[in-house]
């Protein structure tokens, strides 16, 4: 019991000292920048660089029970830093969706999924229920481990894929700014995926394009254009032979 208790002090020790760097590392010009980007997080921001709390992460190395405290502690850089000290292999059901519940922007939402989400078996079933929500972030959160997943995981099959077209076109209407853009996301990096997947995700942004036209949807509409500019292009299409 008391080896426990002094390893949660030491662990509050370093969340304290770590907290206190970000503070000290301040950049009121990244704040503004991050503003302009529509990155307006609740959570207390301090405009510290990607590849500064990168730098941080390497000295810290993974501590999946410190990555618990940063990010319980409504500081953007810290939920940030989180992300990337924490441990697939350790994350639970629970914690995941109280880290969902409390992403309040698109950076902290893309970051997690591609620092940690993706490796996590957890997170790739949660998808099919993040979509649900009404929430900007959550259903975000669900389009961008897609994407991720699209690009990093090697091991998934095809048809594990187009389980998710459904979602893609359901949620192609949802004219929040934040969603309509990881919609998007996810339906360019399946189809750059291969030729097989490319051919399938040119198919449903075709459709796509038919829903936006029939129920004014201006987001459909960008969506499919958006994709198809891209997933047509000779860049990609040479590539894919």
């Amino acid at each position: 019991m008391l080896i426990s208790q002094t390893c949660q002090l030491s662990q509050q020790m370093k969340s304290k000292d770590i907290i206190d760097k970000i503070k000290s590392l301040k950049n009121p010009k990244n704040i503004a920048g991050m503003a302009r980007f529509g990155i307006r997080p609740k959570s207390q921001v301090y405009g510290i660089s990607m590849p500064e709390i990168r730098q941080m992460a390497k000295e810290i190395k993974k501590d999946h029970e410190l990555a618990l405290l940063l990010f319980k502690s409504g500081i953007h850089e810290a939920k940030m830093l989180a992300t990337i000290i924490a441990e697939h292999e350790k994350i639970t059901e629970k914690e995941v969706n109280e880290w969902v519940k409390l992403f309040d922007s698109c950076d902290i939402v893309d970051q997690c999924c591609m620092n940690l989400f993706w490796q996590s078996k957890i997170c790739r079933k949660n998808i099919f229920e993040w979509v649900k929500s009404e929430e900007e972030f959550i259903r975000r959160t669900a389009f961008s481990l897609i994407a991720v997943l699209a690009v990093k995981n090697k091991e998934m099959k095809n048809a594990e894929f187009l389980k998710f077209f459904p979602l893609i076109k359901k949620y192609a209407t949802d004219e929040r700014n934040f969603v309509k853009k990881s919609v998007n996301w996810a339906l360019r990096q399946i189809g750059k995926r291969n030729k097989s997947l490319n051919i399938e995700a040119i198919k449903l942004a075709h459709q796509i394009r038919e829903i936006g036209q029939k129920k004014n949807s201006k987001s459909a509409k960008w969506v499919a254009s958006s994709a198809l500019s891209e997933l047509l292009s000779p860049k990609y299409q040479d590539k894919l032979k």
